[in-house]
């Protein structure tokens, strides 16, 4: 049995076999609409709205390796990566049970668009466990989940809920951009589906947006099928970004969960902050099972000032080297208000009702030095 290789080696060659002497190091970048054509053949013809073309092809081959997945596929958004995986396995009348805690975009689609399909959805709170088997029906086809959540970090039960989900004969799908493949891979834990906003750590250089979903062979046939039809294929210039991205996907995880661990540590020592939200914190309710089942914590942090917006405002206002943006998972660090970004459409009671008061500020650390991060930080403090 051939030994698999490490998880940087995939990101790097894929399945690694020897090259042409002249052959390119780099996959070359296929920036074409169209190719051309046998004469009279009955070859499937390459098109890249197709999702076909050389530079989606080989991206999409790595991240079916790193996942353990039969096949991938990339698309032009998460969002459009989210669609079309519960797509894939739902149709009108079915039912749909979701976990509470999502991306707000994710809850709009849910809510406005699946609805509209006459697809229904039941939400369960996973603080409350025993919720999740009386919420699946007759018609329930699927379970939706997001591993870490945003923006408090907490960690989902993939394997109890694969393990639900199979008794069942029902689909669960994982959202597992905020992990990585590098610190959670749900295909290896039971999940069927896994969904990942490839903008962010597969990227991780905050210029390109792309998603991308990975899965049996027969599940990505129909995610396929769908792309064709609807049209959401990944461009191939950024698909090769995004591959150029992955090849060091490995190296930038493990330095964000190194400085996301440093920051954590630091800031639970701060009076300044009267919470601290990070897996690897012992005192984070999900501290035990995150051990167990991820190989790294992540990058990502939620802090919540004493002193609410305006104390955000003032230290927001004083960061130099921690960069005030919405989204995560770049080289460089970023910090956001969830307040006005992720829970905006919801009320200040609403959002503190989740965890997320005035106050409450996501910070995604990235590749820098971690004594200057947390000098940063603080810097702003002061």
């Amino acid at each position: 049995m051939t030994r698999r290789h490490g998880l940087s080696t995939i990101a790097i060659h894929g399945r690694p076999h020897r090259r042409p002497d002249w052959s390119p190091v780099v996959t070359p970048l296929y920036q074409s609409s169209t190719f051309r054509n046998p004469v009279d053949s009955q070859d499937e013809v390459l098109y890249t709205r197709y999702g076909n073309n050389p530079n989606q092809v080989e991206l999409a081959r790595k991240y079916a390796l790193l996942e353990g997945a039969e096949r991938a596929i990339f698309l032009a958004s998460g969002m459009a990566a989210t669609a079309l995986a519960h797509l894939a396995v739902l149709r009108p009348g079915d039912h749909l049970v979701s976990s509470l805690w999502i991306y707000g975009g994710t809850r709009v689609l849910f809510d406005g668009e699946f609805a509209r399909h006459g697809i229904s959805i039941t939400y369960v709170d996973p603080d409350k466990p025993r919720e999740w088997r009386k919420a699946i029906a007759r018609n329930t086809r699927a379970i939706f989940v997001e591993a870490l959540t945003n923006p408090v970090m907490r960690v989902l039960n993939v394997p109890l809920l694969a393990k639900l989900a199979s008794e069942h004969g029902i689909a669960l799908l994982v959202d597992s951009t905020f992990a990585s493949p590098i610190n959670f891979r749900p295909l290896e834990h039971g999940a069927d589906i896994v969904i990942t906003s490839a903008t962010k750590y597969i990227n991780g250089h905050s210029d390109v947006i792309a998603g991308a979903v990975a899965g049996s062979a027969a599940v990505i046939d129909e995610i396929t099928r769908l792309m064709r039809a609807w049209g959401p294929a990944i461009d191939p210039h950024a698909a090769w970004l995004t591959e150029r991205g992955l090849k060091t996907m490995a190296l930038r995880v493990e330095r964000a969960n190194t400085n996301a661990m440093a920051v954590a540590t630091w800031a639970s020592t701060r009076p300044e902050f009267t919470a601290v939200y990070y897996p690897g914190l012992r005192t984070h309710p999900d501290h035990a099972l995150a051990t167990k089942i991820f190989d790294g914590y992540g990058g990502l942090v939620g802090l919540v000032l004493k002193g609410g917006a305006p104390a955000a405002k003032k230290f927001l206002q004083r960061l130099k080297v921690v960069t005030h943006a919405p989204s995560l998972a770049g080289v460089e660090s970023l910090i956001s208000e969830p307040r006005l970004t992720s829970h905006k459409p919801l009320t200040a009671a609403e959002r503190a009702s989740q965890g997320v008061p005035d106050g409450f500020l996501r910070l995604s650390c990235g590749c820098e030095d971690p004594e200057d991060l947390i000098d940063d930080l603080a810097g702003a403090l002061q």
